[in-house]
């Protein structure tokens, strides 16, 4: 369900945390000098020097496979601010939160994995919609993460920030993993690489299913392969990738609390257990890096062909008394696309340099995208079916210089093209669009002083908008009614000064996204909404408002509500990892003492502030606080079983919350407004045993 703006200003205080302990089992005490030298690897990379903003680092891959994980996108939690939530079946695209800014499925994070965009525009459910589902976790060597518009090489929905998610190339050991939980879930994994010719040959099998705790059964399934060769030598390295992955469910939406309170239906319940859906996707993609004596080549290029048929029902009989307001909405849709870049280093006024250029460019193709009403999945009416060509390309250019020993700068300027045609079954909203857009950016890092570097940034971003909004002249669900032209693309600025990674006596950020616009998915439409802006006030919270004036033309259809303050929009999050060792009880930054024995887990705690609902602030959502354990035992050195526990203390709070009106059969024809609301999983466990050969 996608609820709009994305990017929005909101004045609320709220709070969310996450906070991790590991610990591993020891053998008896032992001295210092008899224990063996070992390596220790940190869970994340952000030392001096390693970053140009404090906002800026790696994910190791031995954090992500010490954390259980409910959802497959939960690794993008590893970010910090991040938050992976769900209002429907776990085949549909997550919502995403990150430090003042609701997400929706994606609009303003860009992801991607081993350089394919994970984001899709002009998407049948939402603009920028970002499934991650097919990832295999295991599979997964890092997570380079970025926050804020201030890198070159980040273009479309990077304005809240960018995530790049690296897969192994081969894998330090095979692996056959099964799992079993409640509520019929089950998933088996193999995974193995191995010499071929001059490289290596990687590949997965993975299949699962869930009912899930829901009245009516999700009856999840997937099934997923990657095929991966990579080959090379240290300093000209690529690889070959082909993906593949299909699933299926039944959907588990939000339900109005109304009819748990007045016991219509239980907490798991829902009111048309017909809503649910269908996807695919086959991907096939080429990477390769060359290091010279002078810099770094790079080159990704990527097909993709995906498919989504999704069926909701948000107002239940709303709108259709008698067979209520079930649509689909569907798309199947091709992408192709490169990215290039070449960095070499210089000298600039006699001092240190490099210089990066870049090339993205990319091309989807749909045919069609549409929305139609529905009972039952059945199809009846045809509100829109569209044809879209959408072509983007993006050139930048960034150069690096160490001024002296503690100042170094990074100027960059940025120029994006993007060219929609759109055919519509409603021949007003058909056309075509053209628009350009330069996004400067600037970074000063001072340090190091005591292991201390200071950063200054600042940037101008954007992300673009659903190319039928772009064209449209009426509304879909009624042609008589004009509906208002979008802007193609929407601009986005931000400034941060911060400090990292020793410590920091405090942090200021602002930004500003110039107008907040997003595709309307069940009236096939788009409405500009008011520019917005965050302003976070701490660390771990953040504050602000709508500014201008009201969204015209908004319908009373949750996608769609005018308001000052923006609906389900988080805070500022804040994480912090502490780990157990036997020299140190309580350790963060200092690597722990070697550790032995068979025992091994992890306890995570999350914390999603409330949040305001409406504009006047007058509904508000509840906070969530959830834990994950994972207990484990190592059976033998390449044997071990470890149990995960979700919703750890049996919390009965929301995924997320929403407040609108609906009506539910022998209600009033104008409806009820009311909390919507998707509840956490009550507490389950899932027993996992794993092998490596």
């Amino acid at each position: 369900m996608t609820h709009v703006p994305t990017t929005r200003r909101l004045r609320r205080r709220t709070l969310s945390c996450a906070i991790a302990l590991a610990f591993a089992g020891s053998a008896a005490a032992e001295a210092p000098q008899q224990l063996p030298e070992v390596q220790i690897q940190g869970n994340y990379i952000n030392s001096v020097g390693s970053s140009d903003a404090a906002s800026q680092g790696v994910v190791t891959s031995k954090l992500i496979e010490s954390r259980a994980t409910l959802r497959p996108a939960e690794v993008l939690e590893f970010v910090p601010g991040i938050i992976v939530t769900q209002h429907s079946g776990d085949g549909k695209a997550n919502q995403y939160f990150l430090r003042g800014f609701n997400l929706d499925h994606g609009t303003d994070f860009a992801s991607f994995v081993d350089g394919m965009p994970v984001n899709m525009p002009t998407h049948a459910h939402g603009h920028g919609y970002s499934d991650l589902n097919w990832l295999i976790p295991e599979l997964v060597d890092r997570i380079e993460y970025k926050k804020g518009p201030y890198f070159a090489d980040e273009g479309d929905f990077a304005s809240a920030g960018a995530a790049r998610i690296r897969l192994f190339g081969t894998l330090p050991a095979g692996l056959l993993s099964a799992t079993a939980g409640e509520h019929g879930y089950r998933r088996g994994l193999l995974a193995h690489s191995m010499p071929l010719g001059n490289g290596h040959l990687l590949f997965a099998l993975e299949g699962a299913h869930n009912n899930g705790p829901w009245d009516s059964p999700e009856k999840f399934h997937r099934a997923n392969g990657v095929l991966r060769y990579s080959f090379g030598t240290a300093d000209s390295r690529s690889s070959i990738t082909a993906m593949a992955y299909s699933a299926g469910w039944n959907a588990s939406d939000q339900i109005p609390q109304r009819a748990v309170d007045q016991g219509v239906i239980g907490r798991f319940g829902t009111i048309d257990p017909s809503d649910g859906g269908q996807t695919s996707r086959v991907s096939l993609s080429f990477n390769t890096e060359r290091r010279s004596e002078d810099g770094l080549w790079k080159l990704n290029a990527y097909a993709i062909q995906s498919s989504l048929d999704l069926y909701s029902n948000f107002t239940f009989f709303l709108d259709n008394p008698v067979d209520g307001d079930q649509f689909q909405q569907s798309e199947r849709r091709k992408v192709m696309g490169l990215a290039t870049s070449r960095a070499w280093n210089t000298t600039f006024a006699g001092r240190s340099s490099t210089n990066t250029i870049g090339l993205q460019l990319r091309h989807d193709r749909l045919a069609p995208v549409g929305l139609y009403t529905t009972v039952a999945r059945e199809r009846l009416v045809v509100t829109q079916e569209s044809v879209v060509r959408q072509t983007s390309l993006g050139v930048y250019a960034e150069k690096a210089t160490q001024w002296t020993p503690w100042l170094r700068s990074l100027a960059g300027l940025r120029g994006d093209r993007f060219n929609f045609d759109v055919k519509s079954s409603i021949a007003q909203n058909s056309g075509q669009r053209n628009a350009s857009i330069v996004s400067p950016k600037l970074s000063l890092i001072f340090g190091p002083w005591q292991k201390t570097e200071f950063f200054v940034n600042y940037g101008w971003g954007f992300h673009s908008n659903d190319a039928r909004g772009t064209t449209a002249s009426v509304t879909a669900r009624d042609t008589t009614q004009t509906a208002e032209r979008v802007d193609p693309l929407v601009r986005s600025k931000a400034a941060k000064s911060a400090c990292g990674p020793k410590w920091c006596l405090g942090c200021k950020a602002r930004s500003r996204c110039g107008s907040c616009v997003s595709h309307r998915s069940c009236s096939s439409s788009a409405t500009p909404a008011r520019p917005s802006r965050t302003a976070p006030a701490s660390a771990t919270a953040s504050n602000g408002t709508t500014t201008g004036s009201p969204s015209p033309g908004c319908s009373s259809t949750p996608t769609c509500r005018s308001r000052r303050h923006a609906s389900a929009t988080p805070p500022l999050p804040a994480r912090a990892t502490m780990c157990r060792a036997p020299s140190r009880p309580w350790c963060r930054s200092a690597p722990p003492s070697p550790i032995r024995g068979p025992w091994f887990g992890q306890l995570q705690l999350r914390y999603f502030g409330p949040r305001p609902l409406v504009e006047d602030n007058s509904q508000r959502s509840k906070a969530t606080t959830l834990a994950y354990l994972r207990a484990g035992y190592k059976l033998t050195k390449d044997v071990k079983l470890a149990l995960d526990v979700f919703n750890l203390f049996d919390r009965k709070a929301s995924d997320i919350d929403y407040y609108y009106a609906s009506r539910l059969n022998g209600e009033a024809a104008e409806g009820v407004n009311d909390i919507h609301f998707h509840p956490v999983e009550p507490r389950s466990l899932r027993l996992s045993l794993m092998a490596s050969f």
